[in-house]
């Protein structure tokens, strides 16, 4: 069990980073294999709180090599803004490396972002206007610009002119100012002198890591259900974050992956537009909103909230291959008397107990549910599984026995101690 890859298992903000950071501190590196600085994540230890967005969990630990795939999108002044973030907080000891094959988030992308989505008007996605999705596309459409070109100013101002030119037609298409060459073309050269201290080709890094029996940690962002391929299609995000996409996105062979810790919480929340059948509304949304602290790392945006699903969670097993869970903000479900998981949908009058491929489908499913009796019991002192309450340890086994997958760990709270270990996974 050397590599092991963490997967949300819901619409993201589960919690991954501060499972990440724990289990950090037994890896030798810890790697990022998609997303960009859209969706960020919270670490607490030692009393201080610190937000990322794209630098890998393990950069509190010196001793930790943290790689940025090639699958990850990489704006770079946003990059060296959080490195700056870190150093006027003492983190200035740390191995951080950028692959030379991720591609670079540019103006342009921020620029058609905002604009795209203001076009869709009541039928936006919800993005964060990051220039993410856009980033993506020119991956796809062979005219984005990669980490390694920064590195090479005449390669680099060849793929740059080729970009604009099309690029200013949209940018025209929709209205806005067209950009000029010169000054992007010098201040992303600036960007690629600061960071060519940590760019290499990680692919072999982590290669050659795995043939030394290294201990590799994988952490992706947003879920499953904001999957690409798997998730609420078009309400999701550009890339992959199943476990699925690590090979592709780090440049390891699929035989590498040894483990899938799924990360869900004891309840569900998603952020933007799109179906969400457990949704709940009112005070107990509120309740659980703000005990929970539901609110985005990056845009502050308020999390819609729902009970637990767990047709979601198999959904995650199915394309992901969980092999574990770890059950984040058990805490934020004290004191409810009544607490509901979704076993299954109805659609179309028929029970179903899986989520439909279409967006249409989706949107018609009503929740079918199971009341468990809630705890009153504060269990944020909690330091084993037997020192639960009963009735939360009743509500973990009905997760492992509608799942099929046990849980392996479960947190109680923010910091590093609150995290409980039921079985090791890495």
């Amino acid at each position: 069990m050397s590599r092991l890859v963490v997967v949300g298992s819901q619409w993201g903000d589960e919690g991954k980073g501060k499972i990440t950071d724990y289990l950090a501190q037994k890896a030798d590196i810890v790697c990022r294999y998609q997303g960009g600085n859209n969706a960020g994540h919270t670490i607490m230890f030692d009393g201080k709180k610190f937000a990322l967005q794209s630098i890998p969990s393990g950069i509190f630990n010196p001793h930790i090599i943290n790689v940025i795939a090639n699958g990850v999108v990489l704006n770079p002044k946003s990059m060296l803004e959080e490195l700056k973030m870190l150093e006027d907080k003492g983190i200035t000891d740390y191995q951080l490396r950028i692959s030379d094959r991720a591609s670079v988030i540019m103006p342009y992308h921020i620029m058609l972002d905002g604009a795209m989505e203001e076009l869709k008007g009541a039928n936006k996605i919800g993005t964060t206007k990051k220039g993410i999705g856009p980033c993506y596309s020119d991956k796809t459409s062979r005219i984005g610009i990669r980490v390694g070109d920064l590195l090479d100013a005449d390669f680099f101002a060849s793929r740059l002119k080729e970009a604009l030119m099309i690029k200013n037609l949209e940018l025209k298409m929709y209205g806005l100012e067209q950009l000029d060459f010169d000054s992007i073309y010098n201040e992303y050269l600036e960007y690629g002198k600061k960071l060519s201290s940590f760019v290499c080709d990680t692919s072999e890094l982590l290669n050659q890591a795995i043939k030394e029996d290294k201990k590799i940690l994988f952490e992706g962002a947003q879920g499953v259900m904001l999957c690409i391929e798997h998730g609420t299609f078009p309400y999701v995000t550009s890339s992959s974050p199943c476990a699925a996409s690590v090979p592709l996105n780090t440049g390891i062979a699929p035989k590498y992956v040894d483990n899938v810790l799924g990360i869900c919480k004891a309840y569900t929340t998603r952020v933007g537009s799109g179906p969400f059948p457990t949704e709940i509304a009112g005070d107990l949304a509120h309740t659980i909103r703000e005990r929970g602290h539901e609110y985005g790392t990056v845009t502050k945006r308020p999390r819609r909230v729902g009970w637990l699903d767990g047709v979601v969670l198999k959904h995650a097993v199915k394309v992901s291959g969980v092999n574990n869970w770890s059950l984040m903000l058990f805490d934020v479900l004290t004191g409810i008397d009544e607490l509901k998981i979704c076993t299954g949908y109805k659609l179309n009058g028929k029970e179903i107990d899986y989520m439909p491929g279409t967006l249409s489908e989706f949107e018609k499913c009503e929740p079918i549910y199971i009341t468990l009796p809630g705890f009153n019991e504060d269990i944020t002192h909690v330091r084993s599984y037997e020192e639960l309450p009963q009735n939360a340890k009743n509500y973990i086994k009905k997760i492992e026995e509608i799942t099929g997958v046990d849980v392996a760990m479960f947190s109680v709270g923010p910091d590093r101690l609150q995290t409980i270990i039921i079985k090791e996974v890495f």
